[in-house]
Parts: C-alpha cells; sequence; structure tokens
C-alpha cells in the first residue's frame, strides 16, 4: 500500500510518495492501493485543483483507507470535506489537518 501527498508547494512527509499535480494523483490511485491520500486544494494558479481527486475517487469508488485534506484553503478544504463525507464508506477515516504554507 502507498500513502500519497498531493502539493505543489510544501516539503512531502516522510513515508508518502509526492505528487504534484491532478493527473499524477489520478495515474498513482489508479495503479496503486491507497493507504493514505493527503491532499491539498490549490496546485497552482489555473490548473486543477484537489477536489477533481475527490471528485474522481467519489465517481470511481476507490477509496482510501485514510483521506488528510491537509489544504490551507477554508473554502476548498469544506468543499472536499462535503463531497467526502457525503460519498464515502463507513470505514473510510477522513482527518482535517490544514498545513501551513512554506514558501
Amino acid at each position: 500500500m502507498v500513502n500519497v501527498f498531493l502539493d505543489d508547494l510544501r516539503p512531502c512527509p516522510k513515508g508518502f510518495k509526492l505528487v504534484k499535480t491532478v493527473s499524477e494523483c489520478i495515474q498513482v490511485i489508479e495503479k496503486n492501493n491507497i493507504n493514505i491520500l493527503s491532499l491539498d486544494h490549490d496546485l497552482g494558479f489555473g490548473r486543477p485543483s484537489g477536489f477533481e481527486v475527490v471528485k474522481y475517487i467519489v465517481n470511481n469508488k476507490i477509496f482510501p483507507r485514510e483521506i488528510i485534506i491537509h489544504t490551507a484553503n477554508p473554502f476548498g478544504r469544506i468543499r472536499m470535506f462535503r463531497l467526502l463525507n457525503s460519498n464515502m464508506p463507513k470505514n473510510v477515516k477522513v482527518v482535517i489537518r490544514p498545513e501551513p504554507l512554506y514558501l
């Protein structure tokens, strides 16, 4: 099982695979069993957001064991949580853990 960290700016925590784009994240999800999926919302101006990954896992019913929403964007955080909360299986754990930006 793989732990995945989706973020374009923050350093990747130990034990996680860093992905910086929605398409890269979806490719990893499609090819691996995901243990923990940690999501940022804002991935660069004009680029798809972490919300697209949430829609993908909900629409395809491919849920990791745990999802961490680490975005600092309060609107994006709530948006991702609401979609997950209304669609995920009861055994999936969702944690909201905003991380500061390190620029």
